[in-house]
């Protein structure tokens, strides 16, 4: 319609302007009009066809539409269907098995009262049997007791005393089971509690027995003996196998080695250097290797030195070596070559006292330790190494079955074993024999006193026997005897669990009562 009205205005237009500017082109217009009134039909004949073609591809649409949602809504209905048919198929399955529940429900009702009547009945003639049956144990009761000549208490207390004798048989073997277990198991935790106390107690040793200290004249030879880029100090700890440990402490230097002959050596070799004062790699070798030479002959001379000394002949020059290397062994800061001297002569003392032969029992004493000497060298225990150095070297087998068995690690086959086993542990236990530490042996003393005085009714407590004894006096009038004993056991228990310690300590309670008066 646009398309129309716009070109009937510029047909308009075009014919008023032809009759203001020329007449003689009417006839031209005329032509032109019609060109264009024809060209305006046609235009208006395509816009009416497209007009119908759209309104007709519209009306197609729109009846597909209408048809798919007809379907999409069959469908939809069908589905509905579909499930309502499902549903009412499920119910009418729970509606036939609901009925046959309760069908099921109703017999087992049925059957349980005929139960409940047959157990009603059942539970009457039981009665009836127990009546019957009382009254017949209290006859057979009697005809027993007329038989047996006993009455049914006698009777009760002759069974009662058999069955306590055979529980008193049962509770002794019960008992001697408990106490064989009892005593498994304290192995156990007596190892356990070896192992943590030497876990403990072994750095204090370590780091008392495992070093040596070098003085130097100034600070300034502690560079001399690091030398240029380190080779002294290098060369030094190659030749001697020692640690060199150069610190802030002042005009000292530290060797660190568990190999206590080589730390000896060590320490003999860097104090000749510090005095020459000519310290390079090449000297170091020469004093070493001569260090080497004095620390082996003051050895030997310390071996001799202990078997003169014990009196004893006979011994093969490498053990002699290894009884002067134990010189520089020690063990719980005791001189291991001081204890096997000891050792010795408590050894052949108690031999003269049993008549038994003394040097055979010093000898044996002596030599029991000479394992350490190579512990750093071979593995095992050193009363196995030290059996199998005297075994090698022309020992006798009691000698050799002593040294091996004096920690109870193979049986004893002569009575000289046990004797050196008492030897060792006197040594070991005599009082200041082997001393700690001033610092860890004060706090041991002081923590007995204190556990001692926590417990209620002790008056004063005193630590004797270098800590292997502690005495508490308690109030008589606050503990009994009864109470004294038991307080001894509570303060050992104590002592057990909160401390530490080597060997063991004696509790000893004292209560005393005191009454005076005077004769006028």
């Amino acid at each position: 319609m646009l398309s129309y009205f716009h070109v009937v205005a510029v047909l308009v237009l075009s014919a008023v302007l032809a009759v203001v500017l020329d007449f003689v082109r009417r006839r031209q217009a005329r032509q032109r009009t019609q060109d264009a009134e024809e060209t305006a039909q046609r235009v208006l004949r395509e816009a009416r066809a497209e007009a119908e073609a759209i309104r007709k591809e519209s009306e197609i649409k729109a009846k597909e539409v209408i048809l798919q949602g007809r379907a999409d809504a069959e469908n939809e209905s069908r589905e509905r269907r579909r499930e309502l048919q499902q549903l009412e198929r499920r119910l009418t399955a729970r509606e036939e098995n609901l009925e046959k529940r309760g069908e099921q429900i109703e017999k087992r009702e049925a059957e349980v009262t005929k139960l409940e009547l047959g157990q009603r009945q059942r539970e009457k003639s039981l009665a009836e049997r127990e009546d019957q049956c009382r009254v017949a144990i209290e006859q057979a009761r009697k005809e027993l007791e007329n038989a047996a000549g006993l009455t049914r208490d006698e009777a009760k207390r002759g069974l009662m005393e058999q069955m306590a004798d055979e529980a008193r048989h049962e509770a002794a073997k019960r008992i001697r089971l408990v106490e064989e277990e009892a005593r498994a198991e304290a192995d156990r935790r007596a190892k356990k509690i070896i192992t943590i106390a030497i876990e403990r107690l072994a750095g204090e040793f370590v780091a008392e027995r495992t070093v040596s200290v070098v003085q130097l004249p100034n600070d300034d030879m502690k560079g001399r003996i690091i030398g240029r880029e380190g080779r002294n100090i290098r060369a030094i700890e190659a030749a001697t196998g020692v640690d060199l440990i150069i610190d802030d402490t002042p005009e000292a230097v530290i060797l660190s080695c568990h190999n206590p002959i080589r730390r000896e050596i060590a320490r003999v070799a860097l104090e000749r250097l510090i005095s020459d004062g000519r310290i390079h790699p090449g000297r170091v070798e020469e004093v070493v290797r001569k260090a080497e030479q004095e620390v082996e002959d003051n050895i030997r001379e310390a071996g001799q030195k202990a078997i003169f000394e014990v009196g004893i002949h006979g011994v093969h020059p490498e053990i002699v070596k290894l009884l002067g290397m134990l010189k520089y062994r020690y063990s719980y800061a005791q001189n291991v070559l001081a204890h096997s001297i000891e050792a010795a002569f408590l050894c052949g003392a108690m031999a003269a006292e049993l008549g038994l032969n003394e040097k055979q029992a010093r000898r044996a004493a002596l030599l029991h330790d000479i394992g350490k000497a190579l512990t750093h060298e071979v593995e095992g225990s050193h009363a196995i190494i030290g059996a199998d150095i005297a075994r090698k070297y022309g020992e006798s087998a009691k000698i050799v079955n002593a040294i091996a068995a004096h920690h109870e690690e193979v049986k004893a086959e002569t009575i000289l074993a046990p004797l050196v086993d008492a030897a060792d542990a006197l040594s070991g236990a005599r009082p200041g024999a082997r001393r700690e530490m001033l610092e860890s042996y004060v706090r041991r003393l002081e923590d007995l006193e204190r556990i001692s005085k926590s417990f209620k009714g002790v008056e004063k407590s005193f630590a004797v026997q270098a800590g292997r004894e502690i005495r508490i006096i308690v109030e008589p009038r606050a503990i009994n005897d009864d109470q004294a004993s038991t307080l001894a056991q509570e303060v050992a228990r104590k002592i057990e669990s909160e401390m530490t310690y080597p060997g063991q300590i004696k509790v000893t309670v004292i209560r005393e009562t005191r009454a005076s008066d005077f004769a006028r």
